[in-house]
């Protein structure tokens, strides 16, 4: 057993060496995802034309109004528009023509409707809209196998089109052409929104388009639909190479919609493809763009663009009844005030040019480098540090695994990269994002338990203190230790709490350096296991602070299995689960906040320009701060480490947002750290106000009348 013992504390020696090789390792691999992340520095805002069509199909005058809110659009900053695919139902909303079943034509005609006969009857507005659309209805049809001839009535050219009207409004079709010159000529950026809805795929068509579209200035297409163009027919033809083959010809990037609950099928595929031409968009719902208020927008704009790579602004609109106002609204003017400001309260484009970010068009990333060997070298020996730390937590807990894990690990790497390197790289990064912060906390935990029952010889040893040995109070040991120094316990409370921090950090240049690739900054791939990453160190910690305390793991095991369950045990575990619900609730983008959380985010964001996050400055490293500080003197204290472990994970999991840039994410934690802090020692000089108050008049006045 001692000569384990002894090749432990050597293995420990050499593989903390790793853990820092792997450090070192990291730092070029984040200085080029630092750079990268400073090539793309224009944003894009995109209305949804459709959505204007609509509303302005509740005016007086539709056209009219069209006309005057393209031209208060680009004086907002609006200069792009996205354009659908078309159907007859759109292109009546347009008046470019008129629809008509059988028997709504036979009421216009003044004739009895037909008794068999059920087809749609199309009438053009003008020859200028027959020419453009009559061949690409025809062709839609026609590819339907759907028969139909030309048709007139009192001087309109037409066409009779032989299915009943509900099934011809439901096929799809190319894009309006009258629309799209009409958008270019008044200088509009085009955003067209294909599908993959016509079948089959047609590469010559497909060409055509692109082509076309090119031709207009088109950079980027957005995909409508739950899969990409090509997706449907491409385990039978390849039709996504072919797709990928074209973007490529005529240099047109795809978009990437943030926050889908499925990503579009195909799309990973044809970015790979098309070497990562994608840029995020972020899409303001209808009823977002209705109901917030314009300062609340303009915020999300700007947190979207700096916080989370989004280079893309998609706004939508619909007509609303208003009992309040007696008629039809609309968000255009809300929406209006919210990108270009008053004179009080700027607009999401002067807040994004404040900190960087022009109006412009949207780019991508270039992260043109050629991938060489010395860029797999530095990866894989930050794989060899994750794997180092994941061994060194296992062995904290039990030492004379130490370097079976760690070999098992190495072996157990190698064959999971043969079968996916991206599954290993998430694997090792969730397992490192573990790691670092319990360690650190069993490392600030012995710490404590070195000043206050006694040294001990190795992680997971026996301690030499009799006292912990011999206590009576629970796990062994003594509830109130020796009093230091109030100044000395502030000093070591505060080393305690900085070099703590500097442990879990070792966690950050690990998982970036395993997440480098740009697909996770797209997030086409996600760091996997947030979840876990929340629970598992508080676990974790809890775990050593009950099992190691006072007498051998053992002892303390065969302690806690033999404690009787009573009523109140069962009200804290069901108060104890509500608080870890909640917990879960609050990570991630979807997590709610309070009206008071929003009032502090938006005073930290006009402060700092990057706000801390709201659990760890609150909450987690202030309650930290005083729980290390009253840990040297009260052993009921050490609980406090455990709920300590929300605000260490909170540091690794703040770079796990591979979305965020990493400037943007160490500033947020540094200033987390500084006003948790603040707060702690504020909080610090309230217990000893109280403490003082209980001991000089309440404690004596509470045994005088106890005496009596």
């Amino acid at each position: 057993m001692q000569s384990i013992q002894l090749w432990s504390r050597r293995a420990r020696i050499v593989l903390w060496g790793l853990v820092i090789a792997g450090l070192l390792a990291a730092m070029p691999l984040g200085y080029m995802r630092y750079q990268m992340e400073q090539t793309s520095k224009q944003v894009e805002f995109v209305y949804n034309y459709r959505d204007l069509v609509q509303i302005a199909s509740f005016q007086a005058r539709p056209q009219d109004f069209i006309d005057e809110q393209l031209e208060r659009m680009q004086d907002a900053g609006i200069g792009t528009m996205a354009i659908f695919e078309s159907t007859l139902e759109e292109l009546s909303w347009n008046h470019r023509l008129s629809l008509y079943s059988s028997a709504q034509m036979a009421e216009l005609q003044g004739e009895p409707a037909p008794l068999n006969e059920n087809f749609t009857y199309i009438l053009f507005a003008n020859e200028e809209a027959q020419s453009a659309l009559g061949p690409m209805i025809e062709s839609t049809m026609g590819s339907g196998e759907i028969a139909f001839r030309p048709y007139s009535y009192e001087g309109l050219d037409g066409l009779v089109i032989e299915t009943p009207l509900e099934d011809a409004t439901a096929k799809t079709m190319l894009p309006d052409p009258l629309t799209i010159q009409d958008l270019h000529d008044r200088g509009f950026q085009l955003l067209p929104r294909l599908s993959d809805r016509m079948k089959p795929y047609d590469h010559d068509l497909t060409d055509s388009i692109l082509g076309w579209l090119h031709d207009l200035g088109v950079k980027r297409i957005l995909f409508d639909g739950d899969a990409v163009k090509g997706f449907g027919d491409h385990a039978t033809d390849g039709s996504l190479n072919s797709m990928a083959e074209l973007l490529k010809k005529y240099d047109i990037g795809i978009v990437a919609i943030e926050n889908l609950r499925t990503m579009q099928k195909g799309f990973q595929t044809l970015a790979y493809n098309i070497d990562y031409n994608v840029v995020r968009l972020y899409s303001l719902s209808a009823l977002d763009a209705g109901r917030l208020s314009p300062e609340t927008i303009a915020d999300r704009f700007q947190l979207a663009g700096k916080d989370r790579n989004i280079r893309m602004f998609y706004i939508n609109g619909q007509p609303l009844r208003s009992s309040e106002r007696g008629g039809i609204v609309h968000s255009l003017d809300n929406i209006y005030e919210s990108l270009a400001g008053n004179e009080d309260t700027p607009g999401a484009i002067k807040l994004l040019e404040d900190v960087g970010y022009t109006n412009g068009t949207a780019q991508a990333f270039d992260y043109n480098y050629e991938p060489g060997s010395w860029m797999k070298i530095l990866k894989g020996v930050v794989a060899l540090g994750a794997i180092a730390i994941i061994a060194l937590l296992i062995g904290a807990f039990i030492p004379v695994l130490l370097l079976p894990v760690f070999l098992l690990g190495l072996l157990g790497s190698a064959g999971l990269y043969v079968l996916s390197p991206a599954v290993l790289e998430q694997g090792l990064a969730l397992g490192a994002g573990i790691a670092a912060p319990t360690l650190a906390l069993i490392w600030a935990f012995s710490r404590i338990r070195k000043h206050t029952e006694g040294d001990r010889r190795i992680v997971g040893g026996d301690w030499d203190s009799q006292d912990a040995k011999n206590g009576s109070g629970m796990f062994g040991g003594k509830w109130v230790f020796p009093e230091l120094g109030k100044g000395r316990r502030l000093t070591m409370a505060a080393g305690l709490y900085v070099l703590t921090a500097v442990i879990s950090f070792i966690g950050v240049p690990l998982v970036f350096g395993l997440l480098n690739n740009v697909t996770y900054s797209l997030v086409l791939q996600q760091y996997r296991g947030v979840s876990l990453l929340h629970l598992a160190p508080i676990a974790l910690v809890g775990l050593y602070v009950f099992l190691y305390s006072g007498l051998s793991p053992l002892d303390n095991l065969r302690r806690l299995l033999r404690l009787q369950i009573t009523v109140l045990w069962v009200v804290v575990a069901g108060i104890l689960g509500v608080v870890g619900m909640y917990y879960l609730s609050r990570t991630g983008n979807a997590g709610s906040v309070t009206s008071l959380e929003l009032t502090i985010r938006s005073v930290l964001e006009g402060t700092f320009g990057v706000r801390p996050r709201f659990k760890e400055f609150m909450f987690a490293h202030p309650l930290f701060l005083l729980g290390l500080f009253l840990a040297l003197r009260y052993r009921a204290a050490w609980v406090l480490i455990i709920v300590a472990s929300i605000g260490q994970l909170s540091i690794v999991d703040t770079f796990a947002h591979i979305h965020t840039p990493l400037y943007i994410s160490f500033i947020r934690v540094i200033l987390g750290l500084g006003l948790g802090a603040l707060i702690g020692l504020v909080m610090i000089g309230v217990w000893q106000i109280a403490e003082g108050v209980w001991r000089r008049w309440v404690y004596p006045l509470i045994t005088k009348r106890r005496s009596v």
